[in-house]
């Protein structure tokens, strides 16, 4: 009997621990797969993380665009002026530059020296075109080439464009460059009308003075301009765009009467 009650006890111990192992793995089955479940996530979120850094790396660019809108932009790129006349002139400015400046400013003394003779002359009388040719020839031989070294060497020894040096520039073609040019120009173009060394001093005498006056009273502003917001390469045509007026001036001076004609 006693065997007997201890081999039913025994069953029933078996059949208890079978019970709760049963009841124990279903849990034990979630618990893993909760488990895995979080490591495949981490997982994800370390792969992903990687990614954006990689692309903020990199620093991925945006896909192209389509040819039609590419298209239109590279079109549209290329403005007028580069491919016209402006682009073309400034072109020519930087590879040859004393050639360059020499012609506009003898096509500018042209355009100057014919106005000039249009508001003096009759209406019956002709274009003196020796005198215009005279014009041309100062400006392409002297007055363009030194206005190229005359910027040039201002930049140099004066390369800020502060107010104080734009000023110190200002006084420089004033006391140094306006006066030599100026004596230049009546005594070259009164000897290419055959005037002697006499007629020269005479008609320095007579013309200097009152075209020194009007030259401080008008270049002051123009080299202002020209010298504070324009780069060296563009200056000398700046300056002459300025001279147009002062050029029609400065022809009228030029081809006066000698002085011993009029005292006569």
């Amino acid at each position: 009997m006693s065997r007997a009650l201890f081999r039913h006890v025994a069953t029933d111990a078996a059949r208890l621990i079978r019970r709760n192992a049963a009841a124990e793995e279903p849990f034990g089955k979630t618990g893993v797969a909760h488990s895995d479940v979080r490591r495949l996530q981490s997982k994800s979120y370390f792969r992903s993380h990687q990614l954006l850094g990689r692309a903020k790396e990199t620093k991925l660019s945006p896909p192209p665009r389509p040819s039609s809108s590419s298209g239109f932009c590279s079109s549209s790129s290329s403005s007028p002026a580069s491919e016209g006349f402006v682009g073309w002139y400034l072109g020519m400015v930087k590879s040859r530059p004393l050639l360059t400046k020499g012609v506009t400013s003898s096509l500018i003394y042209i355009a100057a020296d014919l106005s000039s003779q249009t508001i003096a002359k009759n209406s019956s009388e002709s274009y003196d075109l020796v005198r215009t040719a005279r014009m041309a020839g100062y400006g392409l031989i002297v007055l363009g080439p030194t206005l190229h070294y005359w910027f040039n060497f201002m930049s140099r020894l004066l390369p800020k464009q502060d107010l104080i040096t734009t000023f110190k520039k200002m006084a420089m073609g004033q006391i140094i460059y306006g006066p030599i040019m100026m004596v230049i120009f009546f005594s070259l173009n009164a000897f290419l009308q055959g005037e002697g060394m006499s007629d020269i001093v005479a008609r320095l005498k007579r013309d200097f003075l009152p075209a020194m006056l009007n030259c401080v009273m008008y270049w002051p502003v123009c080299d202002f301009i020209t010298f504070k917001f324009f780069p060296v390469h563009l200056q000398p045509l700046v300056s002459n765009s300025f001279s147009y007026l002062w050029t029609i001036y400065m022809t009228y001076m030029g081809n006066r009467k000698k002085p011993d004609a009029i005292s006569s």
